[in-house]
């Protein structure tokens, strides 16, 4: 057989239709193969994300539901001027497009002001370690009360006027007096503050403390 003849039946009617008929079936299968993957996973289609934020667990549930979509608590925080239980933030956000089942992450409010250990201060820091340590943890801080003993060096904390000491358990809302030496002694004299008031430390808990109504200020 030529060459001819070779290319003379590779270029017959019959092997055309058949290249032919095999492109075309490509060309549908990759139509398919798009336009079925977008129809099985919903492509363009999605549930804005409504605003909970602000609401109650139960009423963001409730929404959640008709929409769709689940409510799940990954954490907690504590906002005093919000009510408990109450949503400080999602995930996604606000109007966000989510599939159908999608998971929206809560933060809720706590129905207790968290509390944190009292660092390693107490006669051992000067008053302004004390306070950058407080602060950054959350404390908030009144004016430091002298007393007598080496300058800026920490001898105590008041917490609503009680004497607390490393390693107590203090409500983060619970606002901290640092006890802080006014220099008024020599450095070779010897001395311990002791508060009269105060006896030997115990575990602190929450109920130690007793409210106190701060005194209201004129107009």
């Amino acid at each position: 057989m030529n060459t001819k003849e070779i290319f003379g039946k590779i270029a017959s009617r019959y092997v055309l239709i058949h290249m032919l008929a095999m492109c075309l079936v490509v060309v549908l299968l990759c139509f398919g193969v798009k336009y079925g993957l977008e129809f099985y996973t919903h492509h363009g289609e999605g549930i804005v994300v409504p605003k909970i934020q602000g609401m109650t667990y139960n009423k963001a549930r409730l929404l959640l539901e008709q929409e769709g979509l689940i409510i799940l608590v990954s954490d907690s925080g504590y906002n005093k001027t919000l009510p408990a239980d109450c949503i400080l933030a999602q995930t996604p956000g606000t109007g966000a497009k989510v599939k159908q089942g999608h998971i929206i992450y809560v933060t809720v409010n706590s129905p207790t002001s968290p509390s944190f250990t009292i660092p390693d201060i107490v006669d051992n820091s000067s008053v302004r370690e004390a306070e950058a340590k407080l602060t950054a943890m959350g404390f908030r801080l009144l004016p430091a009360q002298e007393v007598p003993g080496e300058r800026d060096w920490v001898y105590g904390i008041v917490c609503r006027g009680r004497r607390v000491s490393n390693g107590d358990r203090i409500p983060i809302d619970y606002p901290l007096t640092l006890l802080v030496g006014g220099g008024n002694i020599g450095e070779s004299d010897d001395f311990e503050y002791v508060d009269q008031s105060y006896s030997e430390p115990q575990e602190t808990t929450i109920d130690d403390f007793e409210e106190v109504t701060e005194p209201a200020t004129e107009n």
